[in-house]
């Protein structure tokens, strides 16, 4: 929701325009002095001036100015403080791809998954642009990989959840995709959410939002490999060539039971979803060659 300013912002518009001039123009060294002076530091966490939407560190890193970043962050700057849309400066540096300021703020002790008013989350962003290393970042530290967005979308006829795992999908970002799968993204609704889920009449998995949409026979695989639910599409699609080898390999899966190995291997995966340590597989005291089983890494054979 948008927020009126306060009255000591009011008062301080001079000074808060001042310092986000000095962010603006990536001018650390300036920025550095000015913070040193209490008049200015009072205000590092403003917003202030007529279309100004964030604070002087929302402004630092919607342009990836790395080292007026370090500067606010070294005077105290809120590292998740909000602008008028509820959206963190961690939000902004994701959704401007600046990898740098992503580790700094992330470093500093930024919630990777932004704030809890906001419709979107960075995850989301992250998943949609296709920023592989970026979504590894966010994962890593722990953030949530099922939806957190609040928008359901209206696709091909469909309501579906605004999920990571479907964007990535649509907007064609492979990496992206079976990433999320291997930090333990729900392979059928890509959301824990009841309550969303509920509100949708008929409720369309990802595996049938792939097949609507033409996704390669790679999407699909990925999805069965890491256990979802065949059963629930219904096959009623457009006809052409990638659909057709979709649903061929969806029906081979529908006639045969998964392997032993493969149910094991999902039944870990998902107890150290629940117990979120799934990030922390390569850590496991166990051999290289079941861990890489567990992420799924095909080692390739040596012949003697």
């Amino acid at each position: 929701m948008l927020r009126l300013r306060t009255s000591a912002e009011e008062e301080s518009c001079c000074e808060i325009s001042q310092l986000r001039q000095a962010v603006l123009q990536n001018d650390d060294r300036l920025l550095d002095e000015m913070l040193c002076q209490e008049v200015y530091k009072k205000v590092i966490n403003c917003r202030g001036g007529w279309g100004v939407a964030g604070t002087p560190l929302h402004a630092a890193v919607s342009k990836g100015h790395f080292s007026c970043l370090q500067v606010l962050l070294g005077h105290g700057a809120l590292v998740d403080c909000v602008d008028v849309k509820a959206q963190t400066p961690l939000f902004a540096a994701v959704r401007g791809k600046y990898l740098d300021c992503v580790l700094a703020l992330l470093g500093a002790g930024a919630n990777p998954n932004g704030n809890a008013s906001n419709n979107c989350s960075p995850v989301l962003t992250a998943a949609r642009e296709g920023d592989v290393e970026i979504l590894k970042q966010l994962l890593k530290r722990g953030a949530e990989v099922n939806s957190r967005s609040k928008v359901l979308l209206w696709t091909s006829s469909a309501r579906v959840s605004s999920g990571p795992l479907y964007l990535a999908a649509v907007y064609g970002h492979m990496e992206c995709f079976e990433l999320l799968l291997l930090y333990g993204a729900d392979p059928d609704y890509n959301c824990t959410d009841a309550k969303l889920l509920s509100s949708i009449k008929q409720p369309k998995t990802v595996l049938e939002m792939c097949l609507r949409h033409g996704c390669g026979v790679e999407y699909i695989q990925l999805l069965i490999d890491f256990g979802a639910n065949v059963y629930l599409p219904t096959l009623i699609i457009e006809k052409s060539t990638k659909q057709n080898e979709a649903v061929e390999l969806l029906l081979q899966e529908r006639g045969n039971p998964k392997a032993l190995t493969s149910q094991c291997r999902l039944s870990v995966r998902r107890y150290l979803k629940k117990i979120d340590k799934i990030q922390c597989i390569d850590q496991l005291d166990m051999p290289t060659s079941l861990i890489n089983f567990l992420q799924h890494r095909l080692v390739p054979v040596t012949l003697l």
